[in-house]
């Protein structure tokens, strides 16, 4: 097994090896032992399941409202109304 195909497994089977299937499985565990690569495949592919497994961000209540307060307060003031004798670029 080379690390493309483990790169492949991981991506079909999981990042956890133990579910595998024995047959690739054990070749999977032997590449490990000797591919600093294949070792830092399966720790990055370990730390992003965590990430994705973490709780979600929320954002702060009002947070929406407040956006949506200063849009609506930046419209407005960019849309004064000119006085006779103004052109759009003074």
């Amino acid at each position: 097994m080379d690390v493309t195909e483990f790169e492949e497994l991981i991506d079909r089977l999981g990042e956890d090896l133990s579910l595998w299937p024995a047959d690739r499985r054990l070749p999977a565990e032997e590449l490990l032992k000797h591919s600093s690569s294949a070792q830092a495949l399966l720790e990055e592919m370990r730390a992003l399941r965590q990430a994705l497994a973490a709780p979600p961000v929320r954002a702060p209540a009002g947070l929406a409202d407040r956006i949506a307060a200063a849009g609506a307060k930046m419209k407005s003031d960019t849309a004064e109304p000119r006085t006779e004798g103004e052109t759009a670029g003074s």
